[in-house]
C-alpha cells in the first residue's frame, strides 16, 4: 500500500540544529529503502525564507504495520526531528510507478 508522509520539524530554537545532526544518516536511509522499492519519492518542506521546516515522502509498504515499523527507527523521529506526522493512504498514478520496473 502506498502513503503520503508529510512531517514537520519541531519549531523550537534547537529543531534546525536536530535535523542536520540525524540528516546524514536519514538520506542513507531513504537511498537504501529507495533501492529496495519503499520509497518512491520525497522532498524537504521550506518555508519562504528557504529553510528546511519538514519533510514529504512518498512510500510503498505492505501494510501500515510495516510502515509503523520503519518510523520507529526512521532517524527523524529517533532524532526527535519530525514532532509532527501526517500519514495518508494514496495511490500513485501508474505512468509513474514505471520509473520502478
Amino acid at each position: 500500500m502506498q502513503y503520503i508522509i508529510t512531517a514537520y520539524d519541531g519549531t523550537d530554537e534547537k529543531a534546525p540544529e536536530r535535523r542536520l545532526t540525524a540528516r546524514e544518516e536519514h538520506l542513507k536511509s531513504v537511498e537504501r529503502r529507495f533501492k529496495q522499492g519503499e520509497h518512491l519519492y520525497g522532498s524537504a518542506l521550506l518555508d519562504e525564507n528557504g529553510n528546511m521546516i519538514g519533510s514529504m515522502m512518498v512510500v510503498d509498504y505492505p501494510s501500515r504495520e510495516e510502515l509503523d515499523k520503519w518510523l520507529k527507527e526512521e532517524p527523524y523521529v529517533v532524532g526527535n526531528v519530525w514532532q509532527n506526522i501526517e500519514i495518508k493512504p494514496c495511490r500513485v498514478a501508474p505512468i509513474f510507478m514505471e520509473l520502478y520496473k
